[in-house]
């Protein structure tokens, strides 16, 4: 029945935040000691392949071959080897497509996909830096866009083109801080009320403080084996349902309508059709809030709702754990936190638990498919990825 899928045996996540106390390959090691204890008879030397994914590590820690580091330090020989990914923040949405290929085609049959990132170390000034150069440094980032503005600019347009208010934004951050008060490895821990929202210092107009994704520290890890195998690992593995990715370039001058991002609207698409499922059967999303008006975007792109409801669907109540389908349980990007690497795979884990029934008390009850939006550059590289209970 689940002969040529890809099974998820095992999870682990870092707490995320400003992590003085570890080091890059400490807070991966974190993440990874985890997720073999939450598998079942798999030990480091069994793991056929490791997937690193971190964007930034060369500028952010002064460290490259962070595959190689880590495989090390954990004591990790992974005899199909092991390489770092890197596609700005969908590096572990892409980490993650490596890793079910290479299940699915029979390369390997455990793999060790690690997120980890750390970006509190350097100063302030060489991580904007390091975040405004995944735009094109020839055409873009010389005359000064950075990501706060170039959402902005999408959020303008979704505000004139459907009516989207501010107050849709700031429900978007209320609803994600409230997920993460119940989530003991968020960053932020500790609700906001709307009017804080509205009160919190503009960044991009119209984007505000409370609008932005923190910069932080933290790892994820994932095992993934062959879903013919997965029960003698976890008695409730998750099976990798479909992975798909679509990516434009890497100009935000190739978006042409931007309320809209076509190549998530291709790659949702596609991993609906291989799935065998509809928008409407997703129980439960982590979605790429980087910036609330992303959050907002996703909702229709992803089939959640009609073009230009994304603001009602969330003034409604509809993304929220007992809403139409439960959208960052973990508290997203936005109040979970957003080390780069780390991301796409942290997605992965919160999925997880919920298809396990796990999640405590942001748990979504019934949960039977999931969903991961992971997103790379100005919108221009989108990873999908479905989810479901093996019964």
């Amino acid at each position: 029945m689940w002969l040529g899928k890809s099974a998820v045996v095992g999870v682990g996540l870092s707490k995320f935040g400003k992590r003085e106390d570890a080091s890059l390959r400490e807070l991966a090691a974190e993440a990874v000691y985890e997720s073999f204890q939450d598998a079942r008879d798999i030990e480091p030397g069994d793991v056929e392949a490791v997937i690193v994914a971190s964007s930034q590590p060369e500028r952010l820690v002064v460290q490259s071959h962070v595959a190689p580091l880590i495989c090390e330090y954990l004591g990790v020989k992974p005899s199909k080897g092991a390489f770092r990914v890197e596609s700005a923040c969908s590096s572990g949405g892409v980490a993650l497509r490596m890793a079910d290929i290479m299940i699915r085609s029979g390369e390997a049959s455990k793999v060790l996909v690690v997120g980890v990132e750390k970006m509190t170390e350097a100063p302030r000034s060489e991580v904007m830096t390091t975040l405004s150069i995944v735009g094109d440094k020839d055409w873009e980032s010389i005359h000064g866009i950075t990501a706060p503005a170039g959402f902005a600019l999408a959020a303008q347009r979704h505000m004139l083109e459907y009516g989207t208010k501010e107050e849709h934004l700031g429900l978007v951050a209320v609803k994600n801080h409230a997920n993460a008060e119940l989530n003991p490895k968020a960053m932020f821990r500790r609700r906001i009320t709307l009017n804080e929202y509205k009160d919190s210092p503009p960044i991009a107009r119209p984007l505000k403080l409370l609008d932005c994704s923190p910069i932080c520290d933290g790892a994820s890890c994932v095992i993934l084996t062959d879903a013919e195998d997965a029960r003698k690992y976890n008695d409730t593995p998750v099976v990798v349902k479909s992975i798909t990715q679509t990516t434009i370039g890497n100009s935000s001058t190739t978006v042409d309508d931007l309320t809209t991002w076509k190549p998530l609207v291709e790659a949702a698409s596609r991993a609906y059709s291989l799935a065998g499922i509809s928008p409407k059967q997703v129980d439960v999303a982590e979605v790429h809030d980087c910036f609330t008006i992303a959050e907002i975007i996703e909702y229709e792109d992803l089939g959640f709702c009609g073009k230009g409801y994304g603001g009602r669907f969330v003034e409604e109540g509809q993304s929220a754990i007992g809403g139409e389908v439960a959208v960052n349980t973990s508290g997203g990007l936005k109040a979970k936190g957003h080390p780069i690497g780390a991301t796409g795979i942290a997605q992965v884990v919160e999925i997880t638990l919920q298809l396990r029934g796990e999640a405590g008390k942001r748990q979504v009850s019934g949960a039977d498919i999931g969903l991961t939006h992971n997103l790379g550059g100005f919108a221009v590289n989108h990873v999908v990825g479905i989810y479901g209970r093996m019964t």
